[in-house]
């Protein structure tokens, strides 16, 4: 199979089950998690390969601890969904990315801001 079509597929996959796995989630947050995911996966379309091979294992990630965190993998779900962001990868965000991330919080925890 050709390496481009594997890679089309993997994404594709990837896409996929971070939305069934937002099923799980409360429906605020299942909603702001589709619009989220959605909107970086359209972003990220054209990136290098290295991009590419970084936002792949990013989203594994993230996939791989939603589904612990929703007992998917153990037999107890969490209580809580998310993980803390260490200082380093703060730092290694961009502004407007930092500034996502803080609307997301807002939003998560039902708080609007002003704009």
């Amino acid at each position: 199979m050709h390496n481009g079509v594997l890679h089309v597929r993997k994404v594709r996959l990837l896409y996929k089950t971070i939305l069934k796995l937002h099923r799980g989630l409360p429906e605020a947050l299942q909603s702001l998690g589709d619009n989220y995911v959605k909107d970086e996966f359209k972003r990220h379309k054209k990136c290098n390969s290295a991009e590419t091979a970084q936002f792949m294992m990013e989203w594994t990630h993230y996939a791989v601890v939603l589904a612990n965190q929703l007992g998917l993998q153990e037999p107890k779900p969490t209580l809580e969904v998310g993980t803390d962001l260490d200082e380093k990868t703060l730092e290694l965000m961009r502004e407007d990315q930092v500034v996502q991330l803080y609307e997301m919080l807002q939003a998560a925890k039902g708080e609007t801001t002003a704009t």
